[in-house]
């Protein structure tokens, strides 16, 4: 699967070092590379056909990302999970978001809600077809519901948590009681409730979107 979700810092365009940093960030928010798991450079470089440098300064980008973690003399290991982080990236996303969906509705434009209906229905086309790219348009659709808030560093976080995010929801998705979970109606009623501007609605939506994720990671976090 490609994954291509904006992260807040990337190395300049077309080197090798973006090449490495994106591919082994898709690996890691997806669980090919295990939580916790060693990251040994060696054995990356004959994953990824690059070399050593490139690897080397990836990783060191995904230590800011919050997604790799790096032991002085142990080397690199992919960023642990547990139910405690959920919790709080939980927490943190729901607050922000609230705070910036509200505001967004308040600010709201035709022009606005016409774009989140192009972009919501892309998503569900994508998800439909079983696409690749349903991934990066589902964060557009998140992201595109908060753009009309305000504040840049209030987005950058929210944009930021949604990446931490994400290896939870994959790990979610193990769960056999998760294909039944019917994500495509959830996102159409936040849809309607933002159309409709029903502020304490969407609110609402919103979170129990987010929440019911935890309900699936029962028994794959401790």
């Amino acid at each position: 699967m490609n994954i291509n979700l904006t992260p807040s810092q990337t190395p300049s365009e077309g080197s090798a070092t973006k090449s490495a940093y994106k591919r082994l960030r898709e690996l890691i928010l997806t669980g090919d590379l295990a939580p916790g798991e060693k990251l040994k450079i060696d054995g990356l470089r004959d994953v990824l056909g690059t070399g050593a440098s490139p690897i080397r300064e990836a990783l060191n980008l995904l230590v800011s990302d919050q997604l790799v973690v790096r032991h002085e003399q142990r080397g690199f290991r992919a960023a642990g999970t547990s139910r405690q982080d959920f919790d709080e990236i939980l927490k943190l996303r729901c607050s922000l978001e609230r705070m910036a969906l509200r505001e967004s509705i308040e600010n709201a434009t035709d022009e606005w809600i016409e774009e989140l209906v192009v972009v919501h229905h892309r998503m569900t086309r994508l998800q439909a077809e079983r696409s690749a790219e349903f991934e990066v348009q589902h964060k557009i659709f998140h992201m595109t519901l908060l753009s009309h808030a305000t504040s840049p560093h209030l987005l950058r976080f929210c944009s930021q948590l949604y990446d931490l995010n994400i290896r939870y929801r994959y790990l979610a998705g193990r769960s056999s009681d998760y294909k039944g979970r019917k994500v495509d109606d959830e996102h159409r009623q936040i849809l309607d409730a933002v159309m409709a501007k029903g502020m304490d609605l969407a609110d609402t939506l919103l979170v129990s979107h987010y929440e019911r994720t935890g309900a699936f990671l029962k028994d794959y976090i401790d």
